[in-house]
């Protein structure tokens, strides 16, 4: 069962017709593989359908998280033309960053870790 997920209004009426939204964020590849305590595994630790909102824990906050397919119709549905989905790939000499720490770069050398969506206000 698909369940729809809606966009906030508010991020669409700021845009007039033909503005831009770009945003990024964590993938969802990122977050199956990521277990609830140290860094992104190799291995799924999550179901791919279902996601939604997931606390890590009381102190981390709170993510939000959907499939791409979710996220193409939250789009679409809100009157954005999809322009473009940019699976970020850290560089060969990228090195873990102190402020970053969570990120291990040979994971996401591998794997995107993190993704731009552009999309253009149709309506």
């Amino acid at each position: 069962m698909v369940r729809p997920v809606p966009l906030d209004p508010g991020g669409g009426r700021l845009l007039r017709s033909g503005g831009r939204l770009v945003f990024l964020h964590s993938t969802p590849l990122a977050f199956l593989c990521w277990p609830d305590i140290g860094d992104a595994t190799t291995e799924l630790q999550r179901p791919y359908f279902g996601m939604h909102r997931f606390q890590w824990t009381p102190d981390d906050g709170i993510e939000f998280q959907i499939t791409h397919g979710e996220w193409i119709d939250v789009l679409l549905g809100a009157g954005f033309q999809i322009e473009r989905l940019i699976e970020l790939q850290a560089p060969a000499d990228a090195t873990r960053h102190a402020y970053y720490s969570d990120w291990d770069p040979e994971w996401s050398k591998r794997w995107p870790g993190e993704e731009i969506w552009a999309a253009r206000k149709t309506a």
